[in-house]
């Protein structure tokens, strides 16, 4: 009998728990034979057979401060980690996201047992701040999978691990996201349904909470009425009804991904916090403005830092600004507002967006084999080309 493929996977926050469950099923459908999961995961991850070691969140931090407070408990949790996986080597460690953490996992690893084939799924942010760590990681990782078309181009030139474009997880959900018959008619219809999106984490919300809502109070006292829609992360549901029963114009909860898509499909425009969103919203034909604003600590390292022009990964990954974002103390009130508003009713600021966001599936490739099975066979081809 043909012993199980033995895979150690590592994925922090959510994003990365549904990478790693699409992952789990790639590896499972072109292994054709047993696959043996441990390792780190979410509730997505545990209905594909992992037993997590350790809840996710406790390596889920963002944030300087956030890690600061942590880090007593972030050392144990890599020392166990490692400890697990040297006791018992795996076929290959493939690490999903949470870089701060994944690093210094797989650097530890790749010392002490130097045949373990090293993955890397989702390439942390070297073309934004820290270009450094391209380089840095060469040495400890096999092969990095790319979730953005110009990630491999920045790494060969950074010096970084061999890099594979392996598609964004959202080209498996276009039908989810996209507009049927009627719901781009509603598109179209009126009040005009807008999606407020402050974040998925809890610093995020409170922080951008009173800003959100002076925005929606300016913007339905020039436009009339507004369908304000809220899509909620669910263990932040009791926080956002909390912050949102302040607010003078409220928008509408809704819980849960099917409900946050069937929004993004009805949806004429978007107010969002910047992150994955952002590109999920631009797939999704819908037009947008960013706001965001971090703790004052974080944002003065960042200034000296980050070296992209933009922080929206659509503007990234179509090559120039058509989305508006206003960081820190350029998200003003008035400055928010009017940009909100301009994406709201016909006009040329909506009509740009629209018409660049129509390139994304050539620039994205969205033809082809699904992201995940194209990062399988390359985790498999990691596994079989070692000696």
């Amino acid at each position: 009998m043909t012993r199980p493929l033995d895979v150690f996977i590592i994925a922090g926050e959510e994003s990365g728990d549904q990478l790693g469950a699409h992952l789990m099923d790639g590896l499972v459908a072109l292994r054709g034979a047993p696959v043996a999961f441990r390792g780190v995961g979410g509730r997505r991850m545990a209905t594909r057979g992992l037993a997590s070691q350790f809840p996710m969140a406790e390596i889920a931090l963002f944030g300087l401060t956030s890690i600061i407070v942590h880090i007593p408990r972030v050392l144990r949790r890599i020392r166990e980690t490692v400890a697990a996986i040297l006791a018992r080597p795996p076929d290959v460690l493939v690490l999903i996201d949470a870089p701060g953490f994944n690093r210094r996992v797989a650097r530890q690893v790749r010392k002490a047992r130097p045949e373990i084939p090293i993955v890397f799924y989702v390439s942390p942010t070297v073309w934004a701040w820290r270009p450094g760590r391209a380089a840095e990681m060469r040495p400890y990782v096999d092969q990095l999978l790319a979730l953005l078309p110009f990630e491999p181009e920045v790494h060969r030139r950074l010096g970084g691990p061999p890099t594979t474009y392996v598609g964004h997880p959202i080209s498996e959900r276009l039908a989810d996201v996209r507009p049927g018959p009627d719901e781009a008619l509603r598109r179209d219809a009126a009040p005009p349904q807008v999606l407020v999106l402050p974040g998925s984490r809890r610093n995020e919300i409170i922080r951008l909470s009173p800003l959100y809502a002076a925005v929606l109070a300016r913007v339905e006292a020039g436009l009339g009425p507004v369908d304000w829609v809220l899509p909620a992360v669910a263990q932040h549901r009791d926080l956002i009804a909390r912050e949102v029963s302040a607010w003078p114009v409220k928008p509408r909860i809704v819980e849960g991904e099917d409900a946050k898509f069937a929004a993004f499909r009805s949806a004429r425009a978007a107010l969002a916090c910047s992150g994955t969103v952002t590109l999920e919203l631009a797939v999704a034909g819908v037009p947008q403005v960013v706001a965001y604003r971090t703790g004052w600590l974080e944002a003065q390292i960042a200034r000296r830092l980050i070296t992209a022009e933009t922080a929206v990964l659509a503007n990234l990954v179509l090559g120039e600004k058509v989305v508006p974002e206003f960081l820190q103390e350029y998200g003003t009130v008035d400055a928010v507002s009017a940009a909100l508003a301009a994406i709201i009713v016909d006009g040329p600021e909506r009509r740009r967006q629209v018409e660049a966001f129509a390139r994304l599936d050539d620039v994205m490739d969205f033809s082809g084999e699904a992201p995940s099975v194209r990062a399988a066979r390359i985790v498999l081809s990691a596994v079989r080309s070692t000696p």
